[in-house]
C-alpha cells in the first residue's frame, strides 16, 4: 500500500473543519509550520512564537491573553481566519510581521509594512541602559541622530531613552519615512523627533549631534544572493550593503566627525562584518559593545577617533 502525504489545502481544511479550541488550533499551527521550510529570523525565534502571535491577532488577542483563553472554542469563521493566515505565511513565506502589521522592539510596539525592514538591532538593547557607561549622564544628550531610520523604531527607543534629546532620523527612502511618520505620531514623538528625507549627511550640513546612532545596509552581495525568501519582501535598500557589505558603512565613518560635537559618540550596527571591516579599517578605535549576541556587532567610535 502507498501512503500519500496530505496536502497543505487538505490539512488546512481539516483543521478548520475538525478543530475547536484555540489549544487545538495553536498545537496544528506549529505541526504546520515544523513540516516546511519556513525560516524564522525576523523577531519571533521559533515555531511557536510565530503561531501564537499569527493566531492571537487573527483573534485580537493581545499577547499576554493565550492561556487566559487556550480551551476557550473559537467559530468558524475565526478558524477559516486563522488557517489563511497561516497558509500565507507557508506558501508565501511572507514573514508574521507583514502579515499582521505590527513587530516588536524589545517593550516597544511598531506598525510595519513591506516599505521597511523588520525592526531588529542590538541598539535597542544598549539604548535600554541609555549607553551606560559610555554616556555617564543622560541629560547631557540634547541632539542625536538616527541614520537609516526606516520604520523609525531606534529614534522611538532613541527618544524615550534620552528625554532631553531633539532627535533627526534620517532615510533615503520616501516610502520608509511615511512608515515612520506613523509610528512617530503613534508614539506622540512630532514634537522631539523630526523625519529628514535625506542620502545619509546630505541634507544636514552643518548639524552637530551628541550621539548618531546607525543600523545601516550591511550584507554583502554574496549574502544577498543566498537570503532566504522571507528576507526578500524586504526592501533591498535596506539590506545590500555592497560586496563586502561596507558601502555605506565607509560612507558613515567618513561624514560622521564632521556631524559629531566634541565628545560625541557613533553607534553603529555592522552585522556579521567585524573582521572585514578591522581589515577595511585597522587604524580606527573601534570599542566593541556586548549585546545579547556577543561583542561582534555593534561598534563605538568617538568623534575624536573619526576623520575630521
Amino acid at each position: 500500500m502507498t501512503f500519500t502525504k496530505p496536502s497543505h489545502h487538505t490539512t488546512l481544511h481539516q483543521a478548520r473543519e475538525e478543530l475547536r479550541s484555540l489549544r487545538d488550533m495553536l498545537r496544528f499551527a506549529i505541526s504546520y509550520f515544523n513540516q516546511t521550510d519556513l525560516f524564522l529570523g525576523h523577531g519571533l525565534p521559533t515555531a511557536y512564537d510565530e503561531a501564537a502571535h499569527l493566531i492571537l491577532h487573527s483573534l485580537q488577542l493581545a499577547p499576554d491573553q493565550l492561556n487566559m483563553f487556550l480551551d476557550a472554542n473559537l467559530t468558524r469563521h475565526e478558524r477559516a481566519q486563522i488557517t489563511r493566515i497561516l497558509e500565507r505565511r507557508v506558501e508565501e513565506k511572507i514573514p508574521a510581521a507583514y502579515l499582521t502589521h505590527e513587530a516588536w522592539l524589545g517593550n516597544f510596539n511598531f506598525y510595519v509594512d513591506e516599505r521597511v525592514i523588520i525592526p531588529r538591532s542590538f541598539i535597542a538593547e544598549l539604548l535600554e541602559t541609555r549607553l551606560s557607561p559610555w554616556i555617564m549622564d543622560p541629560d547631557t544628550v540634547e541632539a542625536a541622530l538616527d541614520l537609516c531610520t526606516g520604520s523609525g523604531c531606534l529614534a522611538i527607543v532613541l527618544a524615550h531613552a534620552f528625554e532631553n534629546a531633539q532627535i533627526d532620523a534620517v532615510d533615503l527612502s520616501k516610502d520608509a519615512l511615511e512608515v515612520a511618520q506613523k509610528n512617530v505620531t503613534n508614539y506622540d514623538l512630532s514634537d522631539r523627533i523630526r523625519l529628514i528625507h535625506s542620502d545619509l549627511f546630505s541634507e544636514l550640513a552643518g548639524k552637530r549631534y551628541d550621539l548618531i546612532i546607525s543600523n545601516p545596509p550591511y550584507v554583502n552581495a554574496a549574502s544577498m544572493a543566498t537570503l532566504p525568501e522571507e528576507y526578500r519582501h524586504e526592501p533591498e535598500i535596506a539590506l545590500a550593503g555592497g560586496q563586502d557589505g561596507l558601502d555605506i558603512i565607509r560612507r558613515i565613518f567618513d561624514e560622521a566627525g564632521r556631524h559629531l560635537t566634541e565628545n560625541g559618540l557613533l553607534i553603529m550596527e555592522i552585522g556579521h562584518n567585524r573582521e572585514v571591516l578591522e581589515q577595511a579599517f585597522p587604524r580606527l578605535p573601534c570599542t566593541w559593545l556586548e549585546t545579547s549576541g556577543g561583542d561582534q556587532f555593534v561598534l563605538m567610535v568617538k568623534r575624536a577617533e573619526l576623520p575630521a
